[in-house]
């Protein structure tokens, strides 16, 4: 065996055990290993090949794939008109959309077309795309580079919508999406995406990734829910709340369309108060979907009303003012003060 041959091998052998990634890599890891098992895996978008995307994620995938990553033309509709295509084909096409705000330009395609065809097929077609967005703010960006707008998204029948808000998840739940018949789209909180832990690439793939929230951190007085970047502040949040002698639960949703609502409900019926934190605005946000079916399933459960911790009602404000804007480990404590009131 070479040197080169040994070190790659040591390289995987490590990987296999666990080792400390970014959230960022293991993204880069989770496309690997799905192209590497699945040879229809292809991956769309502007940048991603000559330069490894705005966020490095493809990084050298190009390399090792060739034609199979492909840049495309500054158009979004394009990408996403050209994934439905290679979808009809037999292809599992993942889509990089640079940055959240620019995901506009393919609407019409993404809630028309690609939500649609199994329904309008009566089964018969499935397109089995997955639309890669990193999502947020927290990154000092200028305007359209900072929105949270998976609400659309959930809103429309036939897509599945996903967030993840930690590495092993990341390469999980990312292999679970593009192995999945369904449309996907899938979250990336860019804020997060040098956030390191410890990932375990010798998982298989576990098709439940993508429907099944997952409790984080079990706690007897509230439950804090929160998916993509707010994870890190609800665990923040109950870090600070435990030294205060409160006990918080948190949950990540994970899956935010179709909701996880059994373990949602399960873990607002055992603390009988639930805080809600997204970075999306908190008018007709994801949160009063959540409020609504802890009440409707919860409400003899409950001992106080569900609070909502999220943006405000007003454009993603210049980078200077986001951290008034953004949800923070004041504001959800305050929440949970409020809940917690006699």
């Amino acid at each position: 065996m070479t040197s080169t041959a040994a070190a790659g091998s040591a390289r995987k052998d490590a990987q296999d055990k666990g080792s400390t990634t970014t959230l960022g890599r293991a993204l880069n890891e989770g496309l690997r290993q799905a192209m590497r098992d699945d040879d229809r895996v292809v991956l769309l978008g502007e940048d991603i090949a000559s330069l490894g995307g705005v966020f490095r994620v493809t990084d050298g995938l190009a390399v090792e794939f060739g034609d199979r990553v492909v840049d495309t033309p500054l158009a979004e509709s394009g990408i996403i008109g050209t994934a439905i295509g290679l979808a009809l084909r037999g292809y599992r096409p993942v889509c990089e959309i640079q940055f959240d705000g620019f995901v506009y330009p393919a609407f019409d395609q993404i809630v028309s077309q690609l939500a649609k065809m199994r329904a309008r097929s009566r089964g018969l077609l499935r397109l089995p795309v997955t639309i890669r967005i990193p999502v947020g703010g927290g990154i000092g960006a200028v305007e359209h580079h900072s929105e949270s707008n998976e609400a659309y998204f959930c809103h429309t029948a036939g897509l599945r919508v996903v967030a993840c808000g930690h590495p092993q998840d990341a390469y999980d739940m990312l292999r679970a999406a593009i192995a999945c018949d369904d449309p996907v789209i899938f979250y990336e909180p860019k804020r997060r995406y040098w956030d390191r832990a410890e990932v375990d690439l010798g998982r298989p793939v576990d098709g439940d990734t993508v429907g099944r929230a997952r409790i984080l951190l079990e706690g007897a007085d509230v439950t804090v829910v929160a998916y993509g970047p707010t994870v890190a502040v609800a665990l923040s949040a109950a870090e600070v709340a435990a030294a205060e002698g409160r006990s918080l639960e948190v949950l990540d949703l994970r899956s935010l369309s179709p909701l996880d609502t059994t373990e949602l409900c399960r873990s607002a019926s055992k603390t009988g108060r639930v805080v809600v934190v997204h970075e999306a605005p908190v008018n007709v946000g994801l949160g009063a979907e959540i409020a609504a079916t802890v009440m409707e399933h919860c409400f003899y459960n409950l001992e106080a009303p569900v609070e909502r911790v999220g943006g405000y009602n007003v454009p993603y404000p210049p980078a200077r003012a986001e951290g008034d804007y953004l949800p923070d480990l004041d504001r959800v404590l305050d929440a949970v003060d409020r809940v917690c009131a006699p």
